[in-house]
């Protein structure tokens, strides 16, 4: 389906007498630029329309100067790969040549399906467009925005980077390319200004929404929660927790009131009777401690043990048990 550009009379060296669309000094909270994800996915769509199609050598092609996820789902990167694997890549991705290599390209939007390509050993169908830094990020932001499933903290970090290259004034890029108003943004940078630790610790948190960041953040103001909350941080292996586990486990140790003790490793003490009429098997944790017997003799010197518990202890105790 042909699709008409409204981002060509930014984009294209050609001149137009009907200037659309994408003016990033919209002001009053940017006029809520793009309302809708439909809108942003479209305009998204719009950007590769009508522009030749080329296969590029992933090796060509370098990540973009500006990080929009925290982690990658590794349940979704995979259907996308089985997905591309079977049918092909149905949309291309958009690069630009690189700022500073001659040669190679940069990639706007389309990460996981240039990481798919490389893992297939293909060529990725590609969108090469000429941009300023200044387009590639309102680009960027607005595709991932539209079908990334970008969570609340990765758009909140994602817009605190964009602010930190100063575009300009008003911010009017950053709302541009996450299609927000000012007090949104404002709420955004309010959370992504939490120490960087405990950011790193909770990850992507798909399923964390802004009021659940506002909760942990208001009890993060509290001097005593913060020393809290970092000691538990620096203390805890977060190796392998993605998805929602890190913010839980972070939020978890403010809000429990009795510190969770380092499990004590079970010791294990294997016996077997001479004439192997019977087994045992002692465990013990530091606080219990188990006896189980196996084979034929079992029941009969479990029993034994059982009758003989009040002489065996005082055995114990005479020998100087504790």
């Amino acid at each position: 389906m042909a699709r008409k550009n409204p981002f060509a009379n930014l984009m294209d060296d050609k001149p137009t007498e009907n200037p659309v669309a994408l003016d990033y000094t919209v002001k009053g909270a940017s006029r809520s630029i793009m309302s809708s994800i439909d809108e942003l996915a479209e305009r998204a769509d719009k950007l590769l329309e009508g522009e030749t199609l080329i296969e590029i050598d992933p090796a060509l092609v370098d990540a973009s100067f500006v990080r929009d996820r925290l982690e990658d789902d590794p349940r979704e990167f995979e259907d996308l790969l089985s997905s591309i694997r079977d049918r092909g890549q149905d949309t291309p991705i958009l690069v630009r040549p690189h700022p500073q290599t001659s040669g190679r390209y940069m990639v706007v939007f389309g990460h996981r399906r240039l990481d798919v390509a490389r893992q297939l050993g293909r060529k990725v169908r590609a969108v090469v467009k000429s941009l300023d830094d200044r387009s590639h990020v309102i680009a960027q932001g607005q595709e991932n925005s539209a079908r990334a499933n970008l969570s609340f903290i990765e758009k909140a970090v994602f817009a605190a980077k964009l602010l930190e290259l100063d575009y300009d004034g008003d911010n009017a890029t950053v709302l541009a390319a996450l299609s927000i108003d000012k007090a949104t943004l404002s709420k955004m940078l309010s959370v992504a200004s939490l120490p960087a630790p405990i950011l790193a610790a909770a990850g992507g948190a798909k399923s964390i929404g802004r009021d659940r960041w506002y909760e942990l953040k208001q009890l993060l103001e509290r001097p005593a929660n913060l020393e809290k909350a970092l000691a538990f941080v620096a203390r805890t292996d977060f190796t392998g927790i993605n998805g929602d586990a890190g913010f839980h486990l972070v939020m978890d140790s403010l809000k429990r009131t009795k510190p969770i003790g380092i499990a004590k490793p079970v010791q294990r003490r294997a016996w077997i009777a001479p004439d192997r009429s019977v087994s045992a098997e002692a465990k013990s944790d530091g606080k219990t401690y188990s006896l189980s017997l196996k084979a034929r003799d079992a029941v009969g010197f479990g029993d034994y043990l059982s009758a003989n518990l009040d002489r065996f202890y005082q055995a114990f105790k005479k020998q100087g048990g504790s």
